[in-house]
């Protein structure tokens, strides 16, 4: 069973639009669209990006943003 975990702070809130825009700036697409692959087009956002969010804002934008699209790879979110 997946970790289903709702954003309950402002750090969170502040965390997941880091990632969602860096993520866009890589692939070169547009932050709603990104937004849309990680919480309709799957449950990235809820079940991994918030629950692992202690361990994962320490580590570098790049290795957050890499490790996320290969996640979304994984998962065949398509965009």
């Amino acid at each position: 069973m997946l970790n289903h975990v709702k954003i309950k702070t402002t750090d969170e809130l502040e965390f997941a639009v880091f990632c969602i825009e860096n993520i866009a700036i890589k692939l070169g697409k547009n932050a709603e669209e990104i937004y849309q692959a990680l919480t309709e087009k799957s449950d990235i956002l809820n079940s991994y990006i918030i629950p692992e969010y202690e361990i994962l804002h320490t580590q570098s934008k790049d290795y957050i943003v890499d490790d996320i699209i290969s996640l979304m790879e994984e998962r065949g979110v398509q965009l």
